[in-house]
């Protein structure tokens, strides 16, 4: 058992742990308080000296880290990856009675998935649920930790023409049994019980499907690993680990993992929203900073914007670049779009190459066939309300939006490699001039 297979053996428990988007910021938080970090919150004055490190999170599903340095810095350097994936959320009042024998479940598409691959594997229901409590209204988090549910196909005996290609439809199609007619009117009890409270407690709730399957290595010499949601819990847990091996930072040190990027982002606690540009503003009038201080931080600061990116498919090379053409376990991949989808340019490209031949980490190129469009990610988002240089990277993947994906075993240690030697590295920047060291 190698390092590489040490590394990626953790990030598929990390993933296994976080079923949801607010399981995943709760391992963060975990992990941060581990690592001495202290909990701060965003309707509470905020008390900062040189070398704190904090957090805060927004919606119980993104969070934003941090670390000040002991001394006088000249910007923020920071990373963003997002806690979400590509699911169905389950709406409300969801039990449907079918045929007076079965009893489904009403849910919804979230974010752009391929819907083929939730058919006929078991899968369970996990999230949040708001209750009354004695002083208001408390969260609590849901892990139905058992096989709960199936979407079963249609058999090929009374739909002889699917193999030829089957528009699914997500409410006549994808709508999972969750138990016979005696199960109609129960599934409240069981997210009770699962949560500890009473039925009658239960006054909201943000709850998502997710396929039961683990995280497995696989391949001749298991060189490749699979798992549900490794977009982007993959690069999200490796910036989370270098960061957090980055013990001596000589720029202020910025993690950052959102929520709804699947959805554009577009949310209170999404990379469009002032989350970030809220806490970096309250960091610099914490320590007796001008707002002309601010923009001079601002100006000096660097993104890495870390998001899943695609290998070349070995059934299908020819949906690929003709010659950027990323492959699993070859290292990191800096994403290019003329159009801006991503927010790389040539001094961000050198910047981050340079980062990775200093940690020994070997990277790749990729673009989009010209005449294929693609997805847009955190960076240009993001910059919408905090205008940052930023590179747009990820870690090579197939199956990409598929409940069950595939990446390479060494690509999560070289992330974490070239994200610790990120925040360790001194970035100065003038114009377009960028020192390094």
């Amino acid at each position: 058992m190698d390092e590489f297979y040490r590394e990626s053996e953790k990030l598929l428990q990390f993933i296994e742990a976080s079923p949801s988007c607010f399981h995943v910021v709760k391992n963060v938080e975990e992990q941060l308080q581990a690592k001495g970090f202290t909990r701060l919150y965003e309707n509470e004055k905020w008390e900062l000296k040189p070398g704190a490190s904090c957090y805060v999170t927004r919606n119980g599903s993104s969070v934003i880290a941090f670390r000040i340095p002991e001394h006088e810095f000249s910007g923020f350097q920071l990373t963003c990856s997002h806690t979400d994936s590509p699911v169905f959320k389950v709406k409300m009042n969801p039990e449907m009675e079918t045929d007076k024998k079965y009893t489904k479940l009403n849910v919804e598409k979230y974010g752009g998935m391929l819907c083929a691959p939730w058919f006929d594997r078991p899968l369970s229901v996990a999230g949040r649920i708001l209750v009354s409590g004695e002083n208001g209204i408390l969260s609590r988090l849901v892990n139905i930790d058992r096989n709960l549910l199936m979407i079963p196909n249609v058999a090929i005996h009374m739909n002889r023409n699917v193999n030829d290609g089957y528009a699914y439809n997500a409410q006549v199609d994808m709508c999972p049994v969750f138990g016979d007619e005696q199960a109609m009117n129960s599934f409240g009890d069981v997210i009770a019980e699962s949560a500890g409270v009473e039925k009658e407690q239960i006054l909201g709730m943000d709850l998502f499907l997710y396929n039961r399957q683990k995280g497995t290595f696989w391949g001749c010499a298991e060189e490749f690993i699979a798992s549900p949601r490794l977009d982007d819990l993959q690069c999200m847990y490796a910036t989370l680990q270098g960061f957090l091996a980055a013990d001596h930072v000589e720029n202020a040190a910025v993690f950052c993992a959102f929520d709804n990027e699947e959805t554009g982002s577009v949310s209170r606690q999404g990379a469009a929203s002032t989350f970030l540009r809220d806490t970096l503003t309250r960091i610099n009038d914490a320590l007796g900073n001008s707002y002309e201080d601010y923009l001079r931080l601002i100006a000096g600061s660097f993104m890495v914007s870390a998001d899943n990116s695609h290998a070349v498919h070995p059934n299908h090379q020819e949906m690929a670049d003709p010659v950027n053409r990323p492959q699993m376990n070859h290292g990191i991949v800096i994403k290019y779009n003329a159009n801006q989808k991503y927010t790389t340019d040539g001094i961000s490209a050198a910047v981050f190459g340079s980062l990775c031949q200093r940690a020994e980490v070997p990277f790749q190129t990729y673009t989009n066939r010209s005449d294929i469009a693609g997805g847009s990610t955190l960076g240009n988002i993001s910059n919408t309300q905090v205008s940052l240089r930023c590179v747009d990277i990820g870690l090579p993947q197939l199956a990409m939006h598929s409940p069950y994906e595939m990446a390479g075993r060494k690509d999560t240690l070289y992330l974490k490699r070239a994200v610790e030697m990120f925040y360790k590295t001194m970035l100065q920047i003038s114009g377009d001039e960028i020192v390094l060291r």
